[in-house]
């Protein structure tokens, strides 16, 4: 899970990878976090490693990183329904294809360099909204559920771009490279 800050600050040992969720569906994204959540800036995204440190340079975790990709070509994923974390109550979308297919990317992903023993068993999904009042809760599944019925687009995507972004003091990030899937050549 992301922040909600946007991109700026002073950068701080905490790395992850995402997938950036194209247009129309990411803008609708962006905009419904920021209905949930009125600071939230961060880009509509899938997390495919959630947040951690790094033992390494970056840029060796990156190559790391572009030498598994390798083996993985783009892939299908559809979003689902709107759902809860009980322990966390993060507001999420669920994914209904493209689940098992992420599933074995984060696990041939999260190892060497990059491995991370995470808080939680991973569970592929995009974010909604996050660190809310245990009263405002209920209030904006609800508003989320109504603004995603009423979404009449596409609500699948092909991810075949990954983004290895780096936090900051001020819980925002920053792009560092993305890959395209299949090809192994990093764009900056």
């Amino acid at each position: 899970m992301i922040g909600c800050n946007g991109e700026a600050g002073t950068l701080v040992n905490s790395f992850a990878l995402v997938s950036y969720l194209p247009q129309p569906l990411g803008g609708f994204l962006d905009s419904l976090r920021n209905e949930l959540v009125s600071e939230c800036r961060a880009k509509a995204h899938l997390t495919v490693l959630p947040p951690r440190p790094l033992d390494c340079a970056s840029q060796d975790a990156w190559y790391q990183l572009l030498d598994t990709l390798q083996d993985f070509q783009p892939f299908r994923v559809k979003l689902g329904e709107i759902q809860i974390f009980p322990v966390t109550q993060v507001i999420y979308l669920s994914i209904t294809e493209g689940y098992h297919e992420l599933l074995r990317l984060h696990a041939a992903l999260n190892a060497g360099r990059v491995s991370f023993q995470e808080p939680f068993e991973f569970h592929p999904h995009v974010t909604l909204a996050q660190d809310l009042d245990q009263d405002r809760v209920v209030a904006a599944v609800e508003l989320a559920a109504g603004r995603w019925h009423a979404f009449l687009q596409s609500r699948t995507y092909i991810v075949d771009r990954l983004t290895f972004v780096q936090n900051t003091l001020g819980n925002r990030w920053k792009d560092l490279c993305s890959v395209p899937l299949t090809s192994g050549v990093p764009a900056r």
